[in-house]
């Protein structure tokens, strides 16, 4: 499989990406410079985090006209798939990939740190590998994690069960303590309706060693190889 990770100015985790990709499962990676525009070959788009542009203006609103962001919404809705983390989210967002808006963190200050978050939906092509239910730990690092959208989007995403995971406590409880942003109904990542662009504030390129503090962020890389193995073995043999 073939991962392309897009850098723009300003991204500090595509190195992270890379490494879990290349380095703990074994795929080819490639990066991509936010002004190419060929994304041919490319079996997933990682959107990383960072602080694209200096976060100037709005998280990710720069960053939505570098020249790539065009090939990365037609690979989209081509049926690509696309991860946005973090920034990465923020990005999606901005370029209406995936619905709401990211917001400055309900006590604007920046958070990193581990959270908890429970899979709300594992019959996703990024969440096959988790259990319905099962609680997380992954760490997130954002200043603008807030997710909001009006009344009638959530509404949306939840009746469509785009809502993947949800900030919880140890317990998997959803309280406002266990809420580290102030995300509307606890959301901390989504999916699109058709189901192949996912973005998640929580990072779990991340949380794929256990040297690093744990491996809970394995179940997303597992659930893409998965599908993709899926495919290629479904596909008729010259």
């Amino acid at each position: 499989m073939k991962f392309g990770i897009i850098v723009f100015p300003g991204s500090n985790c595509d190195h992270d990406c890379y490494h879990a990709a290349k380095h703990i499962f074994g795929q080819h990676a490639e990066y991509i410079w936010h002004k190419d525009t060929n994304l041919n070959g490319y079996d997933c788009i990682i959107l990383p985090g960072g602080f694209s542009y200096g976060d100037y203006l709005r998280t990710g609103a720069i960053a939505r006209f570098s020249p790539v962001m065009n090939d990365v919404i037609m690979f989209a809705k081509r049926g690509g798939l696309v991860i946005g983390i973090c920034n990465g989210f923020q990005i999606l967002a901005e370029a209406g990939l995936l619905p709401g808006v990211l917001m400055r963190n309900r006590d604007l200050r920046f958070i990193c740190k581990a959270v908890h978050i429970k899979v709300e939906n594992n019959e996703t092509v990024f969440t096959s590998a988790y259990k319905k239910g099962e609680v997380l730990s992954m760490p997130i690092a954002h200043a603008d994690g807030n997710y909001f959208a009006d009344a009638e989007t959530v509404k949306r995403l939840e009746d469509n069960n785009q809502i993947i995971f949800r900030y919880v406590n140890a317990n998997g409880q959803m309280t406002e303590d266990a809420n580290p942003n102030g995300s509307i109904n606890n959301i901390a990542a989504i999916i699109n309706e058709k189901g192949n662009v996912f973005g998640t504030m929580p990072h779990p390129e991340r949380a794929c060693e256990s040297i690093l503090g744990g491996e809970d962020g394995r179940g997303v890389f597992e659930g893409i190889l998965s599908q993709m193995s899926n495919v290629k073995a479904q596909m008729p043999k010259n």
